[in-house]
């Protein structure tokens, strides 16, 4: 196991099961990450993983178990409610408003704002256009902070895979987030915006920001990560250091296919 240099755990999940039909994608995970800490979550393809960051997001309600943010029980809430609580999350493939330019798309992340509701719109306008002011400049702050600073006023249907994932991530963060769930930021990458991507989740890590991490890139994982879970068929199969499960007899068959070094 992990040592235990935070105090405070971000977020855990206790014997998590989720089952479409006959089908157990899930089969009772358990895990945790400490606060502040940056972890990874690997695993063939058909693993679970994608399901399990459902879960733990409030995407999918779980068949049985539980998930725990700061110490919450969450695992009947939904997304926006764990969104609230201070949970974001990325996927595999990003989903940005194509015809929306990368300012808006990234404003939609503010939490909070007064203008979402009619009234306030029309009793404070003042508050509503100074929240507004104020989300439009964090919001370009962000885009600053992803290197897309230039294409602010650009529709998001231009920028290429990657750059939609440097999008995602700053939309991710414009609602303050203290936990990132990052489905396989890497994938479909070019080398130089993936060297852009590793460095802005360190960087956000270094922040204070817990990040779990889905990845195939096993350097991206060894880069970022301090320490790893490997899920096979549904069930966690061991975790530990980066160098540590590469070599794990049991990680090698599942999922790197071959044989101990």
């Amino acid at each position: 196991m992990f040592d235990q240099r935070s105090s405070t755990t971000a977020l855990s999940a206790r014997a998590l099961v989720k089952r479409f039909g006959g089908v157990c994608a899930v089969d009772g995970v358990s895990l945790d990450v400490p606060s502040g800490r940056i972890f990874g979550l690997i695993g063939p393809n058909g693993a679970g993983k994608s399901t399990l960051f459902d879960l733990l997001a409030g995407e999918q309600r779980p068949t049985s178990g539980a998930v725990a943010l700061s110490g919450v029980a969450v695992e009947d809430e939904g997304a926006h409610r764990r969104l609230a609580r201070g949970l974001g999350r990325t996927f595999q493939v990003p989903r940005p408003f194509a015809g929306m330019t990368l300012i808006e798309n990234v404003m939609l992340g503010a939490q909070g704002q007064s203008g979402e509701r009619i009234l306030p719109n029309w009793l404070q306008p003042g508050r509503v256009r100074r929240q507004e002011s104020e989300a439009r400049d964090r919001a370009m702050e962000l885009l600053r902070f992803v290197q897309l600073e230039a294409q602010a006023l650009s529709p998001a249907r231009v920028l290429s895979g990657g750059q939609r994932k440097l999008l995602e991530l700053a939309r991710a963060l414009m609602a303050a987030p203290s936990l990132l769930l990052l489905d396989e930021p890497a994938a479909g990458v070019n080398p130089s915006l993936l060297a852009v991507i590793v460095e802005r989740i360190a960087e956000v890590n270094a922040r204070g920001v817990a990040v779990l991490v889905i990845e195939h890139n096993m350097d991206v994982i060894a880069t970022l990560c301090e320490h790893v879970f490997v899920m096979a068929a549904g069930k966690l199969l061991c975790e530990g250091t980066p160098g540590a499960v590469v070599r794990d007899p049991r990680v090698i068959e599942a999922y790197l296919g071959g044989a101990p070094a």
